[in-house]
Formats: C-alpha cells, sequence, structure tokens
C-alpha cells in the first residue's frame, strides 16, 4: 500500500524547547491515523509541518508523494486542513466564507458557488447559509470550517483537535462527516486528546510522547501491549483509598491508578474474574465500603498510562508547544 503522508526524523525546536525529537510516521492512503497525546507533546506541530505551515530544523517529509519542503505552494493545491479553532469569518455568511475559499483556490466564480452551496447541504449547513457565522454555533462552526477544507477535493485532509469544545450530540455528528470522508477514500490525519474519538475514527493510533511517536498500531494492538484486565472500583469516602491501595496491592501487576476526586482505584490484574473475588474479600476484611466495582478490559486510557506515567489529557511538563494555541493560520486552504 502507497504511504500518502511520511515523515522520517523531523526536528523542531524553539530555542531549547524541543517541539519534536525525530519523529518518524506513516500514513498509507485512504486510511485514518490517529496521533494520540498530551497537550505540548508535538500534535500540532506535525500538522503544522504537514501543511506547510512551520519549517522543520531538520528531517524530511512528504505528503501525496510531494515534498512538503521543495514544493509548498503545489502541496497546499492537494490538502485540506481544519485546525483546533474554527478558521471562518464570522462577519460573513456561512455561503460568503466557502464562496471566498473556492476563490482563492480559483475554482472560478461559478464553481465556487456552486461548490459552497454542495458543501452546505451536505454539513447539514443549508439553512443557514445566509446567516453570519457570528450567530453560528459551536459546532455548526466546526462543520462550517470543516467544509472548508474540503472546497478544493483534497485527497489528503489533516484535522487537529476538530471536536475540542463540543457538545457530545455535536461531536458524533462530526465523527460521522470523517467517517463519509474517508469511505469515501480521503487520507485523514487526525489529532486528538479523546480516547474514544480515536477508537472510532483511526485505523491505526500514533502515541506521540515529547515529540516522538512511542507506539504504534491499532488499538486493539495497543491494548494488548498493556495486557491483563482492569479492576476498577469507587470506595464510599476519599480516604478510604489508600486502605484500598495497600489491601490490593498483592493483586497488582502493574501500577495502580487512583482519582481521589472520583474515589475510584484501577488495578490491573492478570486473573480477571478470581482477581475481582479475591479484591472484594480483601476490601470487606479492611471494612472499605465498594460504591461500584466491575472488571474492564484495558482501555486506550491505560494504554497511555502504561506508556507515558500520564493521562492523554494532562500536559507533559515542562513542554508547551507553541503551535498548540490559537491562530490564523488554522488551515492550510
Amino acid at each position: 500500500m502507497v504511504d500518502a503522508i511520511v515523515a522520517e526524523g523531523l526536528v523542531k525546536k524553539y530555542g531549547r524547547l524541543v517541539a519534536l525529537d525525530g519523529l518518524d510516521l506513516r500514513v498509507p492512503e485512504g486510511t485514518v491515523t490517529a496521533l494520540l497525546g498530551p497537550n505540548g507533546a508535538g500534535k500540532t506541530t506535525t500538522v503544522r509541518v504537514f501543511t506547510t505551515l512551520l519549517t522543520p530544523d531538520s528531517g524530511r517529509a512528504t505528503v501525496a508523494g510531494i515534498d512538503v519542503l521543495r514544493e509548498p505552494r503545489r502541496l497546499r493545491s492537494r490538502i485540506g486542513a481544519s485546525g483546533q479553532y474554527a478558521a471562518v469569518d464570522e462577519y460573513l455568511t456561512g455561503f460568503e466564507n466557502l464562496e471566498m475559499v473556492g476563490r482563492l483556490y480559483h475554482l472560478g466564480v461559478t464553481r465556487s458557488k456552486q461548490r459552497a452551496r454542495e458543501l452546505l447541504d451536505r454539513f447539514d449547513l443549508a439553512d443557514a447559509a445566509d446567516r453570519p457565522v457570528k450567530g453560528y454555533s459551536g459546532g455548526m462552526r466546526r462543520r462550517l470550517d470543516l467544509a472548508g477544507a474540503l472546497v478544493a477535493n483534497p485527497s489528503v485532509l489533516f484535522l487537529d483537535e476538530p471536536t475540542t469544545g463540543l457538545d457530545p450530540r455535536a461531536r458524533l455528528d462530526l465523527w460521522d462527516v470523517i467517517e463519509e470522508l474517508v469511505a469515501a477514500g480521503t487520507t485523514l490525519l487526525l489529532t486528538t486528546q479523546y480516547m474514544e474519538e480515536a477508537d472510532r475514527l483511526a485505523d491505526a493510533i500514533a502515541v506521540i510522547d515529547h515529540g516522538t511517536v512511542i507506539a504504534r498500531g491499532t488499538a486493539d494492538e495497543l491494548k494488548t501491549m498493556v495486557g491483563g484486565d482492569r479492576i476498577e472500583l469507587t470506595v464510599d469516602h476519599v480516604g478510604s483509598l489508600d486502605v484500598a491501595r495497600e489491601a490490593l496491592a498483592e493483586l497488582a501487576v502493574g501500577e495502580m491508578h487512583l482519582e481521589p476526586g472520583l474515589r475510584r482505584i484501577t488495578v490491573p490484574v492478570s486473573d480477571g474474574s478470581q482477581a475481582l473475588v479475591d479484591a472484594i474479600g480483601r476490601l470487606t476484611a479492611r471494612e472499605v465500603k465498594i460504591h461500584d466495582v466491575g472488571l474492564r478490559r484495558p482501555s486506550l486510557d491505560d494504554v497511555f498510562l502504561t506508556l507515558t506515567g500520564h493521562e492523554a489529557c494532562e500536559s507533559v511538563a515542562g513542554q508547551d508547544d507553541p503551535a498548540d494555541g490559537p491562530t490564523t493560520e488554522g488551515s492550510a486552504r
């Protein structure tokens, strides 16, 4: 299978801060790869290198067979991108925003207007097409921004945390749209902090931390790397967590994870059903009252905790990616 996106040894530094540290990545044509990692891990920097918005200090990158550094102008006509913040003009209508993008791509007046109407229908925005964007909801703005990234029918699409800030319904709607695009043959590189998003949309997941890919595979392959089952239980009082941790220490086959705010403890175990019985017995003997308890498979959260020692929603200590903020360059269009 031909790779639509390739990175080899990408390095990007901001003074002493290393945003990318020899990053390698390959995304086959017609597939979805999710870059999963915390804020500051280098996800946005990676996307901006691929979309010609940043120049790496060293390394090589190609998209759709085009060298990112040597032919950036040619590449921009072949890709679409949507950043963390909707790159739309709130004083224009939805139709005017998309028509303007079409003209920037030199589609011509007639085709730009036609394409704008097509995309407004596709993204369920036709009824709001002639309203100023400043009156749109967050979900509507995200859909409009994604529509703008598709005006030129790109073969490769980059989405940088596309559902950040959306409510659950709007997130599900956007997932449906993304799945339709991929089914039609679009290659997609997606960055996300949402484990469920990566699990649902991605053919492959690349876990990125401190500017480099530390693991790659399907969701199931990554979960298999962690292995075993997880006992997840909630106690009736936060003060019981330390007692529960001591009681369950002998059953754990890896590091236990405590969430004091939720009064919850997660314990990796090797023999799920028997370990669950033993755990309940040990806690009962220590007079720890259990509010809720269950046995589950490893999740992508568990994968990330095992590989990095922190949750995917946390920032990397000492590394704050300068590219991880609002920008007017959130799209390659």
